[in-house]
């Protein structure tokens, strides 16, 4: 039987791209006769050189008008389930919360740790006289650190923050809509936005919109595992992700093939704003952008992309962190980026190897490996010298707990532990993978993972023993679109199972992969051509009946459930930190410098707006030196190295948590307590093995030893306030004793 009739489909294009042709003639596309199985395999492969079409990928072609209706139908249905994401989010954060119903102070405390600090200059914005003085402030702040005048703008990713406060002061809102609201609502439409983006990945690799639907449904379906922006809202990530999901999209429809010089210069616009947009709301931009270029480093070297496209999808990365760079006022932690220098080396190595892509295959897997070694060694040469000149440690951190968490670094250092014991940074737990097989996504995506990694191992080994100059035409054809997005969800997923707090990058693409492979041609004329039933006919019934059989049978089992949790309601409730809110704002000096957690002073900066002498944003080298010392309340230290420590700091007062002194959310060895003991080469409380060279300190804890309320702690430290939560203290002057002021608040019990 020939294999010229198995595959033959015919050609549409189709509006706004959604559908695409090779351009190669049939002698390229289709092999002969099926005279061997190698020659079978490569038929199969090469129906990955096109992708489907909208009205079916060329089982039927469709007339004009309806293909616009098709295509309107799918831009709605993307637009509907975008919405439909953005209105169940915000009610289960109403929900939990009963947000309408909080008071002030209530609502400001529900934007927890570092979400918290990036909220409260937004707040910060809109209560300047003016966006000048607003924008002023910012740049020369001297409350986020004391004793600091630092500039915001530079130090963290906050222009969303600014770029919303000036909307709201423009806009003709402020009578109805409160600016909690137009934040939340904001954040919450970006999620539509993401959702959207997914849809339309999934449809340009399928040609079927109900790819995109069945992407939306899984996405909203496993929301536990693809966001967690309804109690989250100000993270970073949960600005930057849309943006990352249209970068994807865009990159996508850039690397189809027969697009107008125009269409051309358009793709290459949206990633370049895509990008921007991404790198300017998140501090981890750079590690993101770096896997991303590995992946276009790993297409050039296999062949799926021509020299122009690998070079513009640089200097497309390249533009956007040089344009967020002169944004942020020269921030030297992007110069220092590695994946600047990777990006340099690239395309430095591959403008002096003119000659990487000739001889047979085992001269370019040769030529591969050592091209590889040389821009490796290129990277880190640039990277260091980099460094060095900007004197650059600001990123160091993040270096420490990558080497700790894969063995090759110590793991006593107090930044790295903080890192390697919370949960967030640990490997994915495989509960997570129970809960997508549980909604029918794992099993697609892993199977069409699967083949697709045997279609592109197949086509880069074609394309490397392919001659220079044998022709443009490829016996394995595989669509450059579809190997950027296989190996951006491989590298991705990678990146999840290394570290759970990076899943949400990978599982939403996770959705738009299972999808195509459901709702494409491809994979099933692979089924089809193997069980010998292949038809026109047939294949239509299988390609648009299993994803409508799986939408009925996940109404079926999940809408209960989604209903019964949009339905479920809690409230907020948090007493003792309301209380010890409301009493810093009315009890304490405007000017009083609070030391303390990083997680308590960013909610203290939003609800009273007092000074800190550190915070969660932790990208600064000084910063962290200044937590690791504040930190030691609650080590086994002597008061009067406590005191001196928080004097240096320029603390006038000191909160205590007791869920942080008798800690018992972590195991031993990954209490705050313990990594301060280890750090300080000191045993760690309770039964337990101890290194050999740690040694009992002779100072109590003084977190707990404070309030004794002995000679040696009251001649250093007032406590002023106290509930079954927080101690507050008041540093003295020391060594000298004064009467106390008649303005001094009385402990609260």
């Amino acid at each position: 039987m020939e294999l010229r009739k198995r595959v033959k489909l015919s050609q549409v294009e189709h509006a706004l791209g959604f559908a695409q042709d090779d351009g190669r003639s049939n002698s390229n596309m289709m092999l002969g006769t099926a005279r061997s199985t190698q020659e079978d395999i490569r038929g199969v492969v090469s129906l990955l050189g096109r992708s489907g079409t909208c009205s079916g990928s060329g089982i039927l072609p469709w007339r004009p008008w309806q293909q616009g209706v098709s295509v309107a139908t799918g831009l709605l249905l993307a637009g509907l389930l975008g919405l439909t994401h953005a209105w169940c989010v915000n009610s289960i954060h109403e929900n939990l919360l009963w947000f309408s119903q909080l008071t002030e102070v209530e609502r400001e405390i529900s934007f927890r740790t570092e979400c918290g600090l990036y909220y409260s200059y937004y707040k910060q914005m809109l209560q300047a006289p003016s966006i000048q003085e607003g924008l002023s402030e910012l740049i020369h702040d001297n409350l986020t650190e004391s004793k600091r005048t630092i500039n915001l703008l530079q130090r963290m990713n906050i222009y969303q923050e600014v770029f919303l406060s000036v909307l709201y002061r423009l806009l003709p809102i402020q009578s109805y809509l409160e600016p909690v609201y137009f934040y939340i609502y904001t954040v919450f439409s970006l999620q539509a936005v993401y959702v959207i983006a997914l849809y339309l990945t999934a449809w340009l690799l399928s040609g079927s919109w109900l790819a995109g639907m069945l992407t939306g449904v899984w996405y909203i379906l496993n929301r536990v595992d693809t966001t967690r922006v309804e109690f989250t809202i100000s993270l970073r990530e949960n600005w930057s992700m849309p943006f990352l999901a249209l970068q994807v999209t865009a990159i996508t429809c850039y690397l189809r093939p027969q697009l107008t010089a125009l269409q051309q210069k358009v793709m290459v616009w949206l990633m370049y704003v895509t990008t921007f947009c991404f790198c300017l709301t998140w501090q981890f931009n750079q590690f993101i952008l770096l896997l991303q270029s590995l992946i276009i480093y790993t297409m050039d070297c296999a062949d799926f992309l021509t020299t122009t496209q690998v070079t513009t999808l640089y200097l497309v990365q390249v533009s956007g962190l040089l344009s967020v760079w002169l944004l942020q006022f020269c921030n030297s932690m992007i110069l220092g980026s590695l994946v600047l220098s990777f990006i340099v080396a690239a395309l430095f190595i591959r403008h002096c190897q003119s000659g990487l892509k000739t001889g047979n295959l085992l001269v370019r897997l040769s030529k591969v490996l050592l091209h590889s070694a040389m821009v490796l060694l290129l990277t880190f040469t640039i990277n260091y010298l980099a460094k060095k000149a900007l004197q650059l440690r600001s990123d160091e951190h993040i270096f420490k707990f990558i080497k700790s968490k894969f063995a090759l670094g110590s793991t006593r250092d107090f930044d790295a532990s903080l890192y390697l014991c919370e949960e967030a940074f640990g490997p994915l737990p495989l509960d997570t993978l129970e809960r997508l097989a549980g909604t029918l996504l794992l099993y697609p995506y892993i199977l069409t993972l699967l083949l697709l990694c045997g279609f592109l191992a197949m086509a880069a080994l074609q394309n490397l023993s392919r001659p220079k100059g044998a022709g443009d035409g490829r016996a394995l054809a595989f669509r450059p679109d579809v190997a950027y997005n296989l190996l951006h969800t491989l590298f991705y997923g990678l990146l999840a199972f290394s570290t759970m707090r990076m899943k949400y990058i990978w599982t939403g693409h996770m959705c738009a992969i299972a999808a195509y492979g459901v709702c494409g041609t491809e994979l099933w004329t692979l089924l089809l051509n193997t069980l010998r039933c292949n038809s026109k006919v047939l294949l239509r019934i299988v390609r648009y009946g299993v994803p409508l059989v799986m939408f009925g049978w996940l109404y079926y089992k999940f809408w209960p459930k989604l209903m019964e949790e949009l339905s479920e309601l809690r409230e907020f409730y948090d007493p003792d930190t309301v209380e010890l809110m409301t009493w810093i704002s009315t009890k304490t000096p405007k000017q009083a410098v609070f030391a303390g957690s990083m997680q308590l002073l960013a909610g203290i900066k939003l609800c009273t707006g007092r000074v800190l002498t550190n915070h969660p944003h932790y990208e600064d080298k000084d910063l962290r030196e200044r937590t690791r010392q504040v930190y030691q309340v609650y080590a086994r230290r002597s008061p009067e190295e406590v005191h001196d420590i928080l004097r240096s700091a320029g603390a006038d007062y000191v909160v205590l948590e007791n869920s942080i002194c008798y800690e018992r959310r972590h195991r031993r060895g990954c209490r705050l307590r313990d990594l301060l003991d280890l750090a300080n080469g000191h045993i760690m409380d309770g039964p337990g093995d101890n290194n050999p060279d740690l040694i009992p300190s002779a100072h109590q804890r003084f977190c707990e030893a404070i309030k004794t309320d002995t000679a040696a702690y009251s001649a250093l430290f007032t406590r002023t306030f106290q509930n079954k939560t927080f101690y507050v203290y008041r540093l003295k002057k020391k060594r000298k004793k004064s009467a106390k002021s008649p303005s001094e608040p009385n402990v609260t019990q």
